[in-house]
This record gives C-alpha cells, sequence and structure tokens, in this order.
C-alpha cells in the first residue's frame, strides 16, 4: 500500500483513510482482523517492491530461515514460494500473534544484514508489514497453493512452475506427483486470485 499511496490524490488518500478508520483498521498497515487458530495465506514484500532477494542465494537462505522460524511455533507450512521482492507461504496456526512474533524477528534480522551486505545501513527500509488472509475451505485452500505455486509465472520471472527452484512445488512432486498437482490445477484454479494485492 505505501507505493500505491503516495501516488494518489489527497482526495483519494483522505477517502482510503476514512474507509480503514471505518473498518477499524490500521490507517497506514495491513489489518490482521482474524487472530484465532486457522490456515493463512501470509504475502510479506520487500519495501515498495525493491528486488533486494534478487541474488539467489539470498532466496535459499530466506526460504531455509522462513520454514525454520514458522516450524518453530509449530505452524504447519503447506505451501510457499520466494521471489526477487516478495513471498507467499500457506500456513496452519494456533495464534497469528505467534506468527506476527517470527516474522518481525525473521524481517529484523534479515534487513540488518542485507542492509549491511549492500551497504545500505540506515539508509533503506527492506521489508514491508506482512499481510494474511484467512483459508476459508479446501476450495480455498487449493486455489491458494495454485496461486503461490503460479506466482514465478505471472510476475514473468518463468514459464514453467517447475523451473522456479524456491517453491513448495517440488515438495508436491515428490510427494504426490505431477498428475496430481494437474488434478489440483484443473478442480481449483487460481483465477483471480492475489487480484488487487499482488499485482
Amino acid at each position: 500500500m505505501p507505493y500505491e499511496y503516495r501516488r494518489m490524490t489527497l482526495e483519494e488518500r483522505a477517502a482510503v483513510l476514512r474507509q480503514r478508520q471505518e473498518h477499524g483498521y490500521p490507517l497506514h498497515s495491513p489489518p490482521h482482523p482474524f487472530r484465532e487458530s486457522g490456515q493463512y495465506l501470509l504475502t510479506a514484500t520487500n519495501f515498495e517492491h525493491v528486488p533486494i532477494m534478487a541474488a539467489p542465494d539470498r532466496r535459499t537462505d530466506l526460504e531455509s530461515r522462513l520454514i525454520t522460524a514458522l516450524s518453530s511455533i509449530n505452524a504447519e507450512v503447506f505451501g510457499w514460494v520466494i521471489l526477487p521482492n516478495h513471498y507467499h507461504i500457506l500456513v496452519g496456526v494456533e495464534f497469528l500473534d505467534w506468527v506476527s512474533a517470527v516474522l518481525k524477528q525473521l524481517h529484523g534480522t534479515t534487513s540488518r544484514e542485507w542492509n549491511i551486505a549492500d551497504h545500505q545501513t540506515g539508509k533503506r527500509r527492506v521489508w514491508y508489514k506482512f499481510g494474511d488472509r484467512v483459508i476459508r475451505n479446501d476450495v480455498n485452500f487449493y486455489r491458494a497453493l495454485n496461486y503461490i505455486h503460479f506466482n514465478p509465472v505471472k510476475h514473468g520471472y518463468i514459464d514453467d512452475p517447475y523451473e522456479w527452484p524456491w517453491s513448495s512445488i517440488h515438495n508436491y512432486v515428490e510427494a504426490y506427483g505431477r498428475e496430481w498437482l494437474r488434478e489440483k490445477w484443473k478442480t481449483h484454479p487460481p483465477g483471480d486470485f492475489g487480484k488487487g494485492w499482488d499485482d
């Protein structure tokens, strides 16, 4: 939202803030209206979509650390994808507040490390606050999973989702096979999943 917000007219900004206030949402950060146990699609973005994770080793490192961090709070990790400027991860959690705490710590650590490595200490903000979407049912779950696996294609990084190394698609191929994935794609295509928040 911060980069879109800056492009708005003063009237558009006022309307957005009024709408967020009416819903009880924070004025300038993603709302987290659901806090209870459940399944969530989490999305975190490098600030203003700057590709701070463009280097493959950063994506590899973040992938490992993200899964480890979420596993440390007994989150069940169902799927993920790490891209050069954002990531999506599908999880089952007891408390969303625990997720907030581990992501805050992980994002703080990676911000410091990457800013030191890139000689940007004190000059660059690395992460925007994470967003979450509650998974309502099995249809929503598989649409989210397919969306995650197709995300590198959607954003133009590759033509075939099986080519992207930083994705849970490889775990699903190993556990269930490509035919199972194709069937889930046919029965639960992502359609316009992500429209308006991952364009």
